[in-house]
């Protein structure tokens, strides 16, 4: 790795907007540097600006130069060239190289679509809502009440806190009587919880418990309650300052929804005749019944939004789906769209860009501040230049290099081995290819309703956990728990990741302080929701990176060796020659002197540390 010293923060410290002008701030040391410049592409050719030196910050050289955005298009590219001697050295997203690095890592400013500011603020809180609390029982279902598949199998009614059967048997069909009165019901909770906006699961109608099978879109599910529960629940959330995130599930709808109507209700759906005027919403193969299921699922018959009338119904018209549920009384405050890099025209996902784009539109429209979210269990690079999403669920970025680093398992439960430095490689590679708004509106998890709980796939190390945690809290992008997790709530794969909530554990849980302990700094430091991420020391078992914002500066410190760790971090990095750091956890001080400070860390533990004191001068060395 380079040993010079080069660092472009995205913030407002780094790059200020006037009108169509970038100036655009970098940090080096104090090398001998025969050539500064900064590197964008306003035409499609390639510019090298020189950058002027306005001054000092500890031994910290400050170079700057202003270029204006690219008017052809929205995202502006731009990186930086430094030359000393007979060596040159490039920065872009990713990190210092010794060569100019391809554009996909280069840094972006996205002129015209950035997200919701207010996203990057909260702690997110996922609920699956059949597993979090009963809160009217008289809305439970009862065994045998209706079946599913057309007889195929019969809901069953279990006891709060029964063991949830494989999905092999009746884990779909399997219910425990989870509401929106229950979710309602623990607003207090989850207020002194710390968390600040809920993205809850499926709620309108369908046959199964996971309710991603919808069989009416105007209404949530009669077991979990009414339109007006859901009215109510929403203005109670924003009333205490919270936001509320619901699923949607436009790519298919359930083989048992009227348009389809495979077990012939009607008689009059998709399936049972070529000549049904919901016949073109779903793909058949001519006249016969062989139709496009999503990834073969028969029960999950995918729409075609070749259909005007799909696409008129889910979003373009103005009565639209998408519309409906972002207006009063609803108001809800974005959309997670569910496997949303699949839906088009077609088994191929034909147009795909353009439904997201437009998806984006109608929430837009309906109200500028809305957050869309997208599902992508992969890479999601190619929806996040902000014209599409504002940001994913994080699995790539984020829950797939920390699942390989810590549990030492990949996302199809594969092994997989690498090193702290290499977990780190990826997590810069992939944050580097999105613009830095759509980075901090990443939804980051360690676990979700498809995944095993985190803590199941550590075998229950507690130390690797609340390392995890404490990535999770400190890393880029939104913090998001899955329900249970603040209480040390185990599960396997789907659908034994989707325990009930264990409420009796709350009072005695060591877990619950802990997290609520995150939370709290989560919300207090605007560093950690909002400040550049530097790296100010990364090896095979350990990682320390800072976050700043301003003058407030945060240090997150990761040690995975068995043995204690004594670092020496070179925190003049940050402009800091003198002072001390707190850590916030155990409120124990380390003294910062001639920008360095020894770090003592315990075996396989991670520490959160503020400044709480700094002194910088001019460097004349």
């Amino acid at each position: 790795m380079p040993s010079q010293f080069l660092f472009h923060a995205q913030t407002k410290d780094g790059l200020i907007v006037k009108g169509n002008e970038l100036t655009i701030t970098l940090l080096t040391d104090a090398s001998a540097y025969t050539k500064v410049q900064l590197r964008h592409e306003p035409d499609n050719e390639e510019y090298l600006v020189d950058m002027t030196c306005i001054g000092a910050k500890g031994r910290l050289k400050i170079w700057q130069a202003s270029i204006p955005v690219n008017l052809d298009r929205a995202v502006s590219h731009y990186l930086f060239k430094v030359v000393a001697e007979d060596k040159q050295y490039w920065l872009d997203g990713a990190g210092i190289h010794r060569r100019m690095p391809g554009k996909e890592s280069h840094f972006k400013y996205n002129s015209q679509h950035r997200p919701p500011e207010w996203v990057s603020e909260q702690v997110f809180y996922q609920i699956f809502p059949e597993r979090f609390c009963n809160g009217d029982p008289a809305l439970s279902v009862k065994t045998g009440e209706y079946p599913i598949q057309g007889g195929a199998k019969q809901v069953v009614a279990k006891e709060w806190g029964d063991a949830v059967s494989s999905s092999g048997k009746s884990g779909q069909v399997e219910f425990f009587g989870g509401d929106l009165a229950g979710v309602h019901k623990k607003l207090d909770y989850l207020e002194q919880l710390g968390v600040s906006a809920l993205y809850l699961n499926p709620v309108f109608a369908a046959p199964s418990n996971h309710k991603y099978d919808t069989t009416d879109y105007f209404n949530v599910d009669p077991h979990f309650g009414t339109n007006q529960d859901l009215a109510s629940l929403s203005h109670d959330i924003h009333q205490r300052g919270m936001r509320l995130i619901l699923d949607a599930v436009f790519n298919h709808t359930s083989a048992e929804h009227p348009w389809f109507d495979k077990y012939g209700v009607t008689k009059d759906g998709a399936y049972h005749s070529p000549q049904s005027g919901y016949r073109d919403y779903y793909f058949f193969d001519g006249d016969s019944r062989d139709y496009v299921g999503w990834k073969g699922v028969a029960n999950l018959p995918v729409l075609n939004f070749e259909n005007p009338k799909v696409r008129d119904y889910i979003y373009q018209s103005d009565q639209a789906v998408i519309r409906h549920w972002l207006r009063e009384p609803y108001c809800v405050d974005g959309w997670r769209f569910d496997v949303i890099h699949m839906l088009g025209e077609g088994e191929g996902a034909l147009n795909n860009a353009h439904y997201v784009q437009a998806f984006r539109q109608a929430t837009k429209q309906e109200n500028r501040d809305a957050f869309v979210l997208g599902e992508h269990f992969f890479e999601a690079s190619q929806w996040l230049q902000g014209d599409q999403e504002d940001g994913a669920m994080n699995y790539y970025g984020f829950a797939h290099p920390i699942r390989a680093l810590l549990a030492q398992r990949d996302i199809a439960y594969d092994p997989i081995e690498i090193s702290m430095k290499e977990c780190v490689d990826w997590m810069m590679e992939a944050k580097a290819k999105i613009p830095w708004h759509n980075q901090l509106s990443q939804l980051n998890q360690l676990d979700s309703h498809d995944t095993a709980r985190f803590l199941t796939l550590l075998e229950g190390d507690e130390r690797k956990m609340k390392i995890a945690a404490v990535l999770l809290f400190a890393y880029l992008g939104a913090p998001c728990l899955y329900y249970g997790t603040e209480v040390g709530l185990e599960g396997g794969n789907d659908p034994d990741n989707r325990r009930c909530f264990p409420w009796e554990r709350v009072a005695s849980s060591d877990w619950f302080g802990f997290y609520q302990r995150l939370t709290a700094l989560r919300r207090e430091r605007i560093s950690l929701q909002k400040g550049a991420l530097q790296t100010l020391h990364c090896c095979d078992k350990a990682w320390v990176f800072s976050r700043q914002y301003g003058e407030e500066v945060t240090i997150c410190a990761i040690n995975l060796s068995p043995h204690p760790q004594l670092l020496s971090l070179p925190v003049w990095q940050l402009g800091i020659e003198e002072g001390e750091v707190c850590d916030m956890l155990e409120q124990t001080e380390l003294a910062i002197e001639k920008g360095e400070v020894a770090m003592p860390l315990g075996e396989q533990e991670a520490k959160l540390f503020k400044l709480v004191h700094r002194l910088g001068y001019l460097y004349n060395g």
